[in-house]
């Protein structure tokens, strides 16, 4: 009994074929160009997934500076005999804060309200921020973005433990 040799029995089968089937048949077979083809496909999803982690990671560091900056503003302001000293406070202490931060731009934030609410004796300090200047607001829209305008709040309680 002969022994079947897949090689020599495609050889068989390729010489009873004309040219263009041949031809046709070798292009489907040939693997030279699936690797340049799997990079392709790759790479756009990849290179979206990293602008997007890149994108992100920074807002979400701006959003926490902005938070440190709150709530250094509500501990500072604790010292304030009223409203208007725990707001020349805590305006006081943004300003020195912000220095220290290098992605903020001053100009963009405002202290919205500082007051403290009657009934519980909580003093609480509201900042605003315009981070549509930001360098990641002016990436292509290929990720949808946050909103530009940050809003935190910190609160700290007046005495009476």
């Amino acid at each position: 009994m002969e022994s079947f040799n897949g090689r020599q029995c495609a050889r068989e089968i390729l010489a009873r074929m004309e040219c263009k089937a041949k031809r046709k048949l070798f292009f489907i077979a040939d693997r030279r160009g699936s690797s340049a083809v799997e990079f392709a496909i790759v790479l756009p999803i990849y290179l979206m997934l990293l602008l997007g982690v890149f994108a992100y990671g920074s807002y979400l560091a701006l959003v926490h500076n902005i938070q440190q900056i709150t709530a250094e503003a509500a501990r500072a302001s604790v010292a304030g005999l009223s409203d208007a000293e725990r707001l020349s406070l805590a305006r006081t202490t943004i300003n020195l804060s912000v220095a220290s931060y290098p992605f903020l731009q001053a100009n963009e934030l405002t202290l919205q309200a500082a007051a403290t609410d009657a009934s519980t004796g909580v003093f609480s300090v509201t900042i605003s921020y315009d981070a549509s200047g930001m360098f990641i607001f002016n990436l292509p829209n290929l990720i949808p973005m946050p909103n530009p305008v940050i809003v935190r709040t910190a609160s700290i309680q007046r005495g009476g433990f």
